[in-house]
């Protein structure tokens, strides 16, 4: 399945910027299994539906460190590793608003 979704805020700019749109494509994912830099699209308590580059894959794969690109990115480091299960999408491509 694929979702295309817009890009609100600025968590992975210069790379993502707000208006622009990814593509993601849902499970099982594309090629091959999600990788420190792949960016991934999950559901967060709290946070709602949030974009973010993979910084580290933990527990043999099942939990994911996400960063984003910006020192106030809301990211792993205030709400923890993300649990393969709450992982809707990888990036797949990115249309840029510009």
């Amino acid at each position: 399945m694929l979702r295309l979704l817009k890009v609100r805020g600025e968590s992975l700019w210069p790379d993502f910027h707000e208006g622009d749109y990814v593509l993601a494509a849902g499970v099982p994912f594309p090629a091959h299994r999600i990788k420190p830099g792949d960016v991934i699209v999950f559901r967060q308590p709290g946070y709602g539906t949030l974009i973010k580059r993979v910084h580290r894959v933990l527990q043999d794969g099942r939990t994911y460190d996400v960063r984003g690109t910006q020192v106030v990115s809301s990211d792993s480091r205030d709400f923890g590793p993300v649990p393969k299960t709450r992982v809707s999408g990888k990036v797949i491509w990115h249309i840029r608003s510009d």
